[in-house]
């Protein structure tokens, strides 16, 4: 995914990025960049071709910008979000007080935006982002720092993870960021019993892979947002967290019947290692895989 910037940004910028990690329409990095404290800089994005959002992680920024002919100004904190949709310049000026600042920038796909929409019952020709600055929103904040663990520990959770954060996040820019006021997802469509069994056994058979939205919804032939809402709409629980407890299920019957080391017990069923099987274990019976042993 291609990462498009102003010159303010790439300014003497260390960066934490996914761009490795082959996350599917979105791109995540975490900016520090040195800045003279008093100094003014100011800069113009011209349309990006993904949608961008960003969230100050440290200290404090003066912020003024342009977009839609309208002026703005305002003090960029923590818990506060910039959205810059795609296809929507911008032009900005700020000042800062501090000598480092560090940001997160959250890049995400308008195909994948569309896609989420289309799955919700949107018409996808009303859907658009609309610009927001300096706005604290809670619930966003928690999805990008989720976002950020999981970029720092390097993808520990899985692609099944990512894919879920990742559209939760879209899910609740268009509730909330988009000029479509309500997302309707229809009362009458589920996945039939077959369907729903057919994707149980797929996951049960490949509890140990790197599972991925797309190939569990290609197993019934639809497509993976659809999936996930009516996956969660079956079983009460989200594919990612069905999939977490069957592996701990799994592994509890390995401590119990098998000495196998722990390690490698954790491998088998699929988590990324020791510590993330513990992690899970402990979250889901409130004891560790050596207490069951």
């Amino acid at each position: 995914m291609p990462s498009e910037r102003s010159q303010r940004f790439d300014h003497k910028t260390s960066v934490l990025s996914s761009r490795q990690m082959g996350w599917n329409g979105i791109l995540v990095e975490q900016h520090q960049h040195s800045t003279t404290p008093g100094e003014t800089e100011e800069g113009e994005l011209t349309a990006l071709s993904n949608h961008w959002l960003i969230l100050p992680l440290q200290h404090p920024t003066h912020f003024h910008w342009e977009s839609d002919d309208r002026l703005h100004e305002t003090i960029f904190q923590n818990g506060d979000s910039l959205l810059v949709p795609a296809g929507k310049p911008i032009y900005w000026r700020c000042s800062t007080s501090h000598s480092f600042e560090t940001k997160l920038h959250i890049h995400l796909q308008p195909e994948l935006v569309r896609q989420v929409a289309q799955a919700s019952e949107i018409n996808t020709k009303r859907v658009e982002l609309t610009n927001h600055f300096a706005r604290q929103d809670l619930n966003l904040q928690h999805i990008a720092m989720l976002l950020l663990a999981e970029m720092r520990s390097d993808g520990m959770m899985g692609r099944l993870y990512i894919e879920s954060l990742t559209q939760a996040l879209t899910i609740h820019l268009l509730r909330h960021y988009s000029e479509v006021a309500q997302i309707i997802t229809p009362e009458n469509r589920s996945l039939t019993r077959m369907q729903l069994q057919q994707a149980i056994d797929y996951i049960h058979t490949h509890l140990n892979q790197d599972l991925s939205l797309a190939e569990l919804a290609s197993v019934i032939n639809i497509s993976p947002t659809y999936f996930a809402n009516l996956f969660k709409q079956a079983m009460e629980i989200s594919p990612h967290q069905y999939v977490i407890q069957q592996r701990v299920e799994r592994a509890k019957v390995m401590l119990s019947r098998t000495d196998l080391a722990i390690a490698d017990i954790a491998l088998q069923v699929g988590f990324s290692s020791q510590s993330h099987l513990t992690q899970q274990f402990k979250r889901l019976t409130g004891m560790t895989p050596k207490q069951v042993r």
